[in-house]
C-alpha cells in the first residue's frame, strides 16, 4: 500500500478531551454501568443465584482466603448481608456458578456499600462483564448484563474489592433469566495433580479423573489460564526461568468444584537464537517505518539493548481486518529482500521481530468473526512473508474483546508456540478488568507474551489503591503497573511503555532514571515514591520505549540506562 509522502505524525497522540471525558467516566463511578436505585432490567425473571441475600450464611458462595462473613448489618433486605475484607494481595473474591442456558440473555445485580466494589460474572462464553463503584458510602446498585455462548452452560457470578481498600458490603445478588438444567451434582476437587515436562514456555499437568466431571478449569497464580476435556494440559506462554503456581477445577452443567491443592512447576532456561525466544527480563523498542524527523535507521542499525523489535506500522486493507505491510522507501533499503535479512540477522542475535498493528494512523476493525479470521490469516501471511516472530497489538481506535480475542487464538494456532504476542494499550485502557483492552489480555494470558502499557499522553489516573497520580512520576508507572499486576496478569506479562526522548510523545517523558526506579520499586521493592506496593513483582518482563529512532535521535541515552536495569532485574 503506498504511504503518504510527507513525514508521519508522532505516535499515539489522541484528543486530550477523549482522554478526560473517559476518565471522569472512571472517577465518577464509570456511568453506564453503575445503576443508582431503581430495579434491574428483566427482575421479574427468577432469580438463579443460591442464597442472594446471605440468610443462610455462605452457603452456596465461596470467598477467597477465608475473606468472606455474614453480619447483621448494615442489610439491604432480610436479616443478613455478606461481608468480605480485602487483605495484603487478596480482593476479597465472593462467587458462586450457576447453571444457564446457552444462547441466553441474563441481567446480574447487586446491592452493595464500600469503595470499589465490583459485581462481574465470567464464563459466559461471549464476552466476561463487570460492573464497579469507586464509593459507595450507602446502599448503592451495580447492575450489568451479558449473553451466554452457544456451548455455555454454567457461569461464576463474583463480587469483590480492592486492594488495601477497607471492607465492602453485598446483599441481594440477582441473576435474573432463564435457569439450566443442573443435571449432577456439582464434581468434587481433583486430586492428584503433578507436573510432568517442562520447556522454556510450558509445563505439562496431569491429575486423576473425576467422576461426574465434564471439563477442568486450570488456574495459574490463582487465575484460570485455560479449560480442558480430559485429566492433563500443558500450560503455554510462561518465562524462562520462572517457577509458577497450579490447582486444577472439575466442572459440569451444575457448576465448577472446588480448587485442587496447588503443585509447584519452573520452566526451563531459554534457548538462545530466533523462533521467538524471549528473555525473562526483555526491553521492547519500536522501529519507525517512516521518517518524521527522527533518526532513520535500517532494522540491523537497531541498539543491541533491545529484545523484542516491534515493526510500525503494518496498514488496513479494504477487508475489514485485513492488514499488509510496504516497506517505506523513507527508511533507505534498497530491496525488501535486505529488509528481511536484516530481520533473520536480528533473530540469529537472539531477538523478536514482530509487526505492529495501529498506531495513529492504523485503524484496523475487529469487530466479526470473519474480520477476525481476516486479521489472523493477514497476520500470519505477513509473518510467512517476512519471518516476523508474532504480532504487536497498539489499535488506538478501540477493540472488540471478543473478536480480537478469537482472531489472536487463530493466528496462535496458526503460528505454534512459538508466537510472540504484545500489547501497547493506553492507560485509560487498563484501569479495569471490565475494560475491552484488559479483558482481550486476560482472555489470552495463556498465550499473551507482554503488555506494555502507554504512560504517556496520558493525564492523571487511578492507581491501584484508589489515589489519583499525575504522570512524570514513579508513583504514576508503579501505581498504576500494579493494576495490572493485581488484576490478573502475570508479573512476566507486565512492562513499562515510556518515550525515549522528549520529542517521542506529547506528553509523559520521564529521564531513564526514573524508569529504573519504578523497576526496581516493582521489582525488588527499593527506591519507590510515596506509593509502594504490597508485595514485589520480581518475575517483572521489563520495558518499553517509542522508538529505537527517537533513542538513537537522544544518543541512545534510554536504551544505555534501562536496557542494563532490566536486563539485571532478578
Amino acid at each position: 500500500m503506498d504511504r503518504a509522502p510527507h513525514p508521519r505524525p508522532t505516535r499515539l497522540r489522541r484528543s486530550f478531551a477523549r482522554l478526560t471525558s473517559a476518565f471522569a467516566a472512571i472517577a465518577l463511578g464509570a456511568t453506564g454501568l453503575v445503576a443508582l436505585g431503581g430495579t434491574a432490567a428483566g427482575a421479574a425473571a427468577a432469580n438463579l443465584a443460591q442464597n442472594p441475600g446471605f440468610e443462610s450464611g455462605l452457603s452456596g458462595w465461596t470467598c477467597s482466603a477465608g475473606s468472606g462473613a455474614t453480619v447483621a448489618s448494615p442489610v439491604h433486605g432480610g436479616s443478613a448481608a455478606l461481608k468480605a475484607t480485602p487483605a495484603g494481595t487478596d480482593n476479597a473474591r465472593c462467587a458462586q456458578t450457576v447453571a444457564v442456558k446457552p444462547n441466553s440473555s441474563y441481567t446480574l445485580s447487586a446491592w452493595v456499600q464500600g469503595s470499589y466494589v465490583y459485581l462481574g460474572a465470567s464464563g459466559t462464553g461471549t464476552t466476561d462483564v463487570s460492573a464497579w463503584t469507586p464509593s459507595a458510602p450507602g446502599w448503592q446498585q451495580l447492575s450489568t448484563g451479558f449473553t451466554t455462548g452457544a456451548n455455555t452452560t454454567s457461569v461464576t457470578v463474583y463480587t469483590h474489592g480492592w486492594y488495601g481498600q477497607p471492607a465492602y458490603y453485598a446483599d441481594d445478588i440477582s441473576l435474573a433469566g432463564p435457569g439450566g438444567d443442573p443435571g449432577d451434582p456439582v464434581p468434587g476437587a481433583p486430586s492428584g495433580l503433578r507436573t510432568g515436562g517442562a520447556t522454556s514456555s510450558s509445563i505439562d499437568l496431569s491429575w486423576s479423573p473425576v467422576t461426574g466431571a465434564t471439563g477442568y478449569n486450570v488456574y495459574r497464580d490463582g487465575s484460570k489460564v485455560q479449560s480442558v476435556g480430559g485429566a492433563s494440559a500443558t500450560v503455554t506462554g510462561l518465562a524462562a526461568s520462572t517457577s509458577y503456581q497450579f490447582q486444577v477445577t472439575a466442572t459440569n452443567a451444575a457448576g465448577e468444584s472446588p480448587r485442587s491443592s496447588a503443585v509447584t512447576g519452573t520452566t526451563t532456561a531459554g534457548g538462545g537464537g530466533g523462533g521467538g525466544a524471549v528473555p525473562k527480563h526483555a526491553v521492547t523498542g519500536y522501529w519507525q517505518n517512516f521518517n518524521n524527523g527522527a533518526a532513520v535507521q535500517k532494522l540491523r542499525e537497531v541498539q543491541d539493548q533491545y529484545d523484542i523489535i516491534a515493526v510500525a506500522f503494518a496498514d488496513a486493507t479494504g477487508s475489514p481486518g485485513g492488514v499488509d505491510f510496504t516497506l517505506d522507501p523513507a527508511v533507505g533499503y534498497g530491496s525488501e529482500q535486505q529488509f528481511k535479512d536484516d530481520i533473520k540477522a536480528k533473530q540469529a542475535a537472539g531477538k523478536s521481530v514482530v509487526i505492529s498493528i495501529g498506531g495513529q494512523n492504523g485503524t484496523v476493525s475487529i469487530n466479526d468473526s470473519a474480520s477476525a479470521n481476516n486479521f489472523a490469516n493477514s497476520v500470519y501471511a505477513l509473518m510467512r512473508e517476512y519471518g516476523f516472530n508474532g504480532v504487536d497489538i497498539d489499535l488506538e481506535n478501540g477493540l472488540n474483546a471478543t473478536y480480537m480475542t478469537q482472531a489472536l487464538r487463530s493466528l496462535s494456532a496458526k503460528a505454534g508456540s512459538g508466537l510472540v504476542i504484545t500489547m501497547a494499550p493506553q492507560t485509560i485502557d487498563m484501569q479495569s478488568t471490565s475494560g475491552a483492552y484488559f479483558q482481550t489480555a486476560l482472555n489470552i494470558k495463556d498465550i499473551l507474551t507482554v503488555v506494555n502499557m502507554q504512560y504517556y499522553n496520558s493525564g492523571s489516573m487511578l492507581g491501584c489503591d484508589g489515589k489519583v497520580y499525575s504522570q512524570g512520576s514513579v508513583d504514576f508507572l508503579t501505581a498504576l503497573a500494579c493494576i495490572q499486576l493485581e488484576g490478573g496478569l502475570s508479573p512476566s506479562q507486565v512492562g513499562l511503555g515510556l518515550p525515549a526522548s522528549t520529542r517521542g510523545a506529547g506528553s509523559g517523558y520521564v529521564s531513564p532514571a526514573i524508569v529504573n526506579n519504578a523497576l526496581d520499586c516493582l521489582a525488588r521493592g527499593t527506591n519507590c515514591g510515596s506509593f509502594k506496593p504490597a508485595r514485589t513483582y520480581p518475575g517483572l518482563r521489563g520495558a518499553m520505549t517509542w522508538s529505537t529512532n527517537w533513542d538513537a535521535t537522544a544518543g541512545n541515552a534510554w536504551s544505555n540506562a534501562v536496557g542494563p536495569k532490566v536486563h539485571g532485574l532478578p
